[in-house]
């Protein structure tokens, strides 16, 4: 997967201590070789949620299959 800066990415693993579950929609705001990036998790309010450091293979592109939703943030 090719990822560039400001990509919508959608998580596949749960990170409990960041409060962020699989399906958590985030921003792509920087990318380290060989297969790291970091990414923003923000609220429905644009509150900065998290900012985590990842492994390519832990987020996938959002695709046309996909619905939104919306779900209550747990404190991290």
């Amino acid at each position: 997967m090719t990822l560039k800066l400001l990509d919508t990415v959608v998580l596949v693993k749960e990170l409990p201590n960041s409060g962020l579950q699989p399906g958590d929609i985030g921003a792509v705001v920087a990318l380290y070789e060989p297969d790291g990036v970091e990414v923003e998790f923000v609220s429905a309010t644009g509150k900065t949620q998290a900012l985590v450091t990842l492994k390519i293979a832990d987020v996938r592109s959002i695709n046309y299959h996909d619905m939104l939703a919306v779900r209550p943030l747990n404190a991290a």
